[in-house]
């Protein structure tokens, strides 16, 4: 193997993409390819590369999913994927209906399946991979992974809006919110929350940050006009940059010149129906 030739790189955005889903996290996933890449190197004439590494991968995951749900029981506060900026690199290269998504919403509905459930979804759904090669991948047979595949799409519906919102919409909504903050009109706010929308903040025990999900737009509108007047009062260097956070137009907010936390939120029709901030500061420095 010449060893200046990357073997991966025809195939590292879907390799990238599909362990970054698994995991919710850039940085883990970085560290699997480079896992595959070694058995890779490291095995004989391997006669169909993709498939290899794509069975690699997945297998990785699903070890590394065992150790990562006993330490998300003891997590401090909600847990929030790693958010990304660059989504082409995590491409599936697919013209699957979920190809694109890698909204906080979808990935936190894959958080709540199986391990099993989540490779043959993410596999069949959104890499379009037959079952035939999904059953060869989790080794398992093509019945049980239809069943598997089914469960998890099941859900993963129940969890998504039925008519995601129009990139106008969102960018709308986004920016009535950081101007109904900044007014400190509670009301303002509120009116632009669903009844029932729920704020999840991940300070990962590091940073600040709410420890139960705040559920209902009064309380979220009270929350955030409570923290803008903090932070007046101290007079601290707050500065709001719009970019796109995993796919959608969310904002990075910076706080004395640092990268303070991501905010990104998921739109049920004219209205923020979830509310999304990662403030744990090993899940930002990928940004």
């Amino acid at each position: 193997m010449n060893a200046n030739v990357d073997p991966l790189a025809p195939y590292r955005g879907r390799l990238l993409g599909l362990a970054y889903r698994m995991l919710g996290s850039r940085a883990d996933a970085e560290d699997v390819l480079q896992d595959a890449y070694l058995r890779f190197r490291d095995s004989r004439a391997v006669e169909k590369p993709e498939a290899f590494l794509t069975t690699m991968v997945t297998r990785l995951c699903l070890d590394r999913l065992k150790s990562a749900r006993a330490k998300r029981e003891v997590y401090v506060g909600p847990w929030l994927p790693e958010p990304v900026l660059d989504t082409e690199a995590l491409s599936p290269e697919a013209a699957t209906e979920l190809a694109d998504d890698l909204s906080f919403a979808l990935l936190l509905a894959l958080e709540r399946l199986s391990p099993a459930e989540r490779a043959a979804f993410l596999l069949h759904d959104v890499f379009d991979a037959s079952f035939s090669d999904v059953a060869a991948i989790l080794d398992k047979n093509e019945a049980a992974c239809r069943q598997l595949a089914a469960r998890a799409r099941k859900a993963v519906r129940g969890s998504r809006p039925a008519a995601p919102a129009s990139t106008e919409v969102h960018a709308r909504l986004l920016a009535a919110f950081g101007e109904a903050v900044t007014s400190g009109d509670v009301t303002r706010l509120a009116a632009l929350l669903r009844e029932d929308a729920v704020m999840l903040s991940d300070g990962g025990g590091v940073k600040l940050a709410a420890l139960n999900p705040i559920r209902g737009a009064d309380k979220i509108a009270r929350f955030y006009i409570g923290v803008s007047r903090k932070y007046a009062a101290r007079r601290a260097d707050v500065r709001v940059q719009g970019r796109a956070i995993n796919g959608a137009l969310g904002l990075l907010v910076y706080l004395d010149g640092v990268v303070d936390q991501t905010l990104s939120i998921a739109v049920d029709g004219d209205k923020i129906a979830a509310i999304y901030v990662v403030r744990n500061p090993e899940k930002l420095t990928g940004l």
